[in-house]
């Protein structure tokens, strides 16, 4: 019989720790204050978790495998943290151009939905949510935006697509 039918997990099994969002080799890891107080949010969540893992577990091994999996990604976190540069964008000057922070109005000039806008800020990995117009700095999107100013168009290449996006207004908080 299949191992992956059976529920008699020992503590010595490997303990499989979610990834957290990469970052390129070699990239500084960017944060905003908001990404960076997120990360520090996260990171008490995790630590009050342990807490309560100590007692509430059903079993020796389960607790054990539970601490396991909360201390590598408390692990992970912290080094995140630890490596994270703020970078503060209330003296960031629209004219210059998009830089890490901005929020972008953009408009299709080109591609599957000519005329739509669309508004997104370039953030850190960690605070990166499409659904929420936050994209990561290393997305594809966001390294075709940098350094493009207001009026400025940027060609977005995905697999065989193609689009021109104009962008229309750079802001920054």
């Amino acid at each position: 019989m299949s191992r992956a039918f059976l529920k008699n997990e020992t503590a010595d099994d490997p303990v499989l720790i979610p990834p957290r969002a990469p970052l390129p080799p070699g990239a500084v890891n960017y944060v905003t204050p908001r990404g960076l107080q997120l990360l520090r949010n996260e990171l008490a969540d995790l630590e009050a978790e342990r807490a309560r893992a100590q007692t509430d577990a059903p079993d020796e091994t389960e607790r054990t495998r539970r601490l396991a999996t909360l201390n590598g990604q408390i692990a992970a976190l912290t080094h995140r943290i630890a490596t994270a540069k703020v970078v503060e964008t209330r003296d960031a000057d629209p004219a210059e151009g998009v830089r890490f922070g901005a929020t972008v109005t953009l408009q299709t000039v080109s591609g599957k939905t000519p005329g739509a806008n669309r508004t997104l800020t370039l953030v850190g990995v960690d605070e990166a949510d499409a659904a929420t117009g936050r994209m990561a700095f290393t997305a594809p999107i966001a390294r075709a935006l940098l350094g493009k100013r207001a009026g400025e168009k940027a060609t977005l290449r995905l697999g065989a697509s193609e689009s021109v996006l104009e962008v229309v207004k750079i802001e920054y908080d």
